[in-house]
């Protein structure tokens, strides 16, 4: 695949969870340029990425605002706690290693 294909196929994802909710909210979410500048900001703002291309693909596809489905709570535990172990003394994880 082309240089250029794997940097317009690439996939970002922002979700936000605040107490009072039930579920993460989708707050941020695109392709290619976008989904650079996604994870360009994240990185800026020491927020930890993780990357997951199949959950990106299901969740990109809802709309902003969207709380997460039900059916993927699972996956999203499973990152949130990954990142409860990771020590942010390290730097952040490599986003190829950690695909699910």
């Amino acid at each position: 695949m082309s240089r250029y294909k794997d940097k317009i196929s690439k996939k970002a994802v922002a979700l936000k969870y605040d107490n009072d909710q039930i579920a993460p909210v989708i707050v941020a979410s695109g392709m290619g340029h976008v989904a650079e500048k996604i994870v360009e900001l994240a990185a800026d703002n020491n927020v930890p990425v993780y990357e997951d291309t199949s959950l990106a693909t299901i969740l990109s596809r809802l709309e902003l605002g969207t709380e997460v489905p039900e059916e993927l709570y699972k996956a999203i535990v499973d990152i949130y706690v990954y990142f409860l172990k990771f020590s942010p003394s390290n730097s952040l994880p490599d986003a190829n290693t950690n695909k699910s």
